[in-house]
């Protein structure tokens, strides 16, 4: 048994940073969900890593919807903040609506191909009653609906919910339990999991250029036994095996597959990989000598009072990218973290804000808190952290999401081993997991995890 692992460090887009005077997740933050259903949960319980609120019986059971509500404080970009009620109203329209979207699993007749359309659709139908009919209230309704558009594209990982397909979108479970963090990092879980296998196991620094497979490949000086598969390393290693279990994020098999393989995938598997969805969803921190929030404010949201989900959005990367940011998290306990924000931003802009320098992300959100709070002289962040995952080479974005064009048949087509002819002689030689390959938890670690359980059950049962 051996494992490859690209990256210096194992654990994929689980990756704990220290920032501050605590740590950072880059990647996969909570667990959502964590209750006896989620394996992530079992793991983390059955080491030791979670603190007791986690295993606290009524935590475990609360239905949160993914989600879990923070205490908050609403900004507007006029530099006040917004009336609790007027948001509260607009984000219970904007929930009740994507709850709807679960009606239309298995639908014949769709009222629109994705989630976007349909709840705008939705939205533009009740405009007349929006804020009690006053004209700035429900401008300011349809300001706070923009931002739930938002948020919706970082908890989906896409750039536009015009892109996410409707009839598929109501597939994906969420399990009960009140979403929670590793007091010791989300890393700490693959590095236990690493830590019980024999020496050796793991190779980092090991990234593969190729997988040669439905072949008859020996080692030097050994003639009789041969493997079908043979793992091309970058750094000219290689490897021969009767079975390869393929964890590779879907952005990088969407834009390396055709060369990745040899022979090529089936057409089918090819073009499950082209249809599905794979966006980008980045984190920055923000470091702070003191609060300008209160202590008991967890998420600070931003609404930009111009802006309408009816209306189109300026697409100038360059002046606007900011504006795609939902707000941020106030990372907890500060005692642990030191006074740090987190905030999240998705899409095309995501991608953009990887191509900035520290210094220019610093100082623009240092603007974008300033116009919020009404503060000029509000202390800019004394430093800043952002994870890239669209420029990481062996990612190439965050996590997969079922687009417009495809459906919950494609997640289980890219799940298929290959050969695809169960008589084959030489059966499982590539087998694929990865949260991209799990049809109802895909996005998500226990997804990943679980998928990896299923492949490895696969070859148990050999």
């Amino acid at each position: 048994l051996r494992l490859l692992e690209a990256a210096p460090r194992a654990g994929g887009r689980v990756c704990t940073r220290p920032f501050a005077s605590g740590l950072a997740e880059m990647g996969a933050h909570w667990i959502h969900g964590p209750s006896p259903g989620n394996p992530v949960f079992r793991l983390a319980t059955g080491y030791g890593l979670l603190g007791p609120e986690a295993a606290r019986e009524e935590n475990q059971q609360a239905e949160a919807g993914g989600h879990p509500p923070l205490p908050s404080v609403t900004y507007g970009s006029s530099g006040r903040v917004l009336s609790p009620r007027a948001v509260r109203e607009a984000r219970d329209l904007f929930d009740t609506l994507l709850a709807s979207t679960r009606a239309f699993r298995g639908a014949k007749e769709l009222p629109a191909p994705s989630v976007g359309q349909y709840l705008r659709e939705e939205i533009a139908r009740r405009v007349p009653v929006l804020g009690g009919g006053e004209e700035e209230a429900r401008r300011l309704q349809l300001a706070v609906l923009a931002t739930c558009f938002k948020l919706e594209c970082c908890i989906s990982g896409t750039h536009s919910m015009d892109l996410v397909a409707l009839e598929p979108f109501g597939e994906y479970v969420s399990l009960p339990g009140l979403d929670c963090t590793f007091p010791g990092g989300y890393s700490s879980l693959p590095d236990r999991m690493v830590s019980s296998l024999p020496e050796g196991t793991v190779l980092l620094n090991k990234a593969v250029r190729t997988i040669q497979w439905r072949g008859s490949f020996r080692e030097e000086g050994d003639q009789a036994r041969d493997f079908p598969v043979r793992v091309e390393c970058e750094d000219g290693d290689a490897f021969l095996a009767d079975h390869v279990i393929v964890t590779i994020p879907l952005g990088f098999l969407k834009e390396h597959h055709q060369d990745f393989f040899q022979p090529p995938l089936p057409q089918r598997k090819a073009e499950a990989i082209r249809r599905l969805g794979f966006g980008t969803n980045n984190k920055i921190f923000l470091e702070f000598e003191q609060p300008f929030w209160e202590p008991q404010q967890q998420l600070l949201e931003v609404v930009w009072e111009d802006e309408s989900p009816l209306e189109e959005l300026n697409t100038d990367l360059e002046a606007n990218w900011f504006k795609k940011l939902i707000g941020f998290v106030v990372l907890q306990p500060p005692e642990q973290h030191g006074h740090v924000l987190c905030g999240f931003i998705a899409g095309k802009e995501s991608e953009y804000m990887e191509t900035l320098s520290d210094t220019e992300v610093l100082d623009t959100l240092t603007h974008v808190l300033r116009t919020l709070t009404g503060n000029p002289h509000l202390p800019s962040p004394r430093s800043v952290l952002r994870s890239q995952w669209h420029s990481a080479p062996y990612t190439r974005g965050s996590y997969s999401y079922v687009a417009v064009g495809s459906s919950g048949d494609d997640i289980d087509v890219l799940a298929q081993p290959l050969p695809e002819d169960p008589e084959d002689p030489r059966p499982l030689q590539l087998l694929f997991a990865g949260e991209a390959t799990h049809r109802t938890f895909y996005s998500t670690t226990h997804g990943a995890l679980l998928a990896g359980w299923r492949e490895a059950e696969r070859l148990n049962r050999l």
